[in-house]
């Protein structure tokens, strides 16, 4: 988490503000309190579509299988990630939880959108910078944070942000480790994801990613990861690498 801070972090326009538990707009960034809040005909927060068991299941696998004929179905990757990650989302709260500055961002809620981000700040860095770097991947990407589909299908308003923050991270992730929007450097992003989430959708994506990859990439992903981790880092990864959320 701490990696994320400094010179790109304060480029945040974020005001600091006080955090009512279970009365926060998470998509909406919009505090209210207990007493006078709005009422979302018993959803939790703006976006969120109340769902049960059997349902998610369903959208499980429909959205499994979407995603798996189509990588690039953003929506379907999305959906899966909601209804298979709830276990996942709650161990990543409680390392959060069990981080000062993770602690800090579930307080805060801060947002990675262009409304938040000091664009003009952020190209006048050094290069070689996190936050010079981020915005160049943005531009030769053409792709912005705003694109972020809001989470919908689950069902703990804490849990959603963490889900939120977590998509709104992804590309800082493609920023760090160089990596570019292709197959390729999905898959990537994809393995480190899993190592540092746990979410099904991440492993899935992991394992499953490289059967698309011609036999040239996959060597190039199968020898990034070996060259930079044996079994055993690889599998300690999760639990005692530094937390990027």
């Amino acid at each position: 988490m701490r990696g994320l801070s400094g010179a790109f972090l304060s480029c945040f326009k974020i005001s600091r503000r006080c955090h009512c538990r279970r009365s926060y707009g998470v998509l909406t960034g919009q505090q209210y309190s207990s007493s006078g809040s709005k009422q979302y005909d018993g959803r939790l927060y703006p976006s969120h579509i109340p769902t049960s068991s059997v349902q998610k299941a369903v959208l499980a696998l429909c959205s499994g299988v979407a995603a798996l004929r189509n990588p690039y179905r953003h929506d379907m990757v999305a959906v899966l990630g909601e209804t298979t990650g709830h276990q996942a989302l709650i161990s990543l709260r409680h390392r959060m939880r069990n981080d000062p500055e993770g602690y800090t961002i579930l307080i805060e809620r801060p947002r990675i959108r262009l409304s938040t981000l000091d664009l003009t700040r952020m190209s006048a860095l050094p290069d070689g910078t996190l936050g010079r770097e981020y915005l160049r991947f943005l531009e030769e990407n053409r792709v912005t944070p705003d694109s972020r589909a809001d989470v919908k299908f689950v069902d703990d308003e804490e849990l959603a942000y963490v889900m939120q923050r977590y998509r709104e991270v992804h590309d800082l992730l493609h920023t760090l480790l160089n990596m570019p929007t292709n197959m390729l450097g999905e898959v990537v992003v994809k393995l480190f994801e899993a190592a540092q989430t746990g979410l099904p959708m991440c492993v899935l994506g992991a394992t499953l990613g490289p059967l698309r990859l011609s036999v040239s990439q996959s060597s190039t992903v199968a020898g990034s990861v070996s060259g930079t981790m044996g079994p055993a880092q690889w599998q300690s990864c999760q639990m005692r690498s530094e937390h990027l959320l």
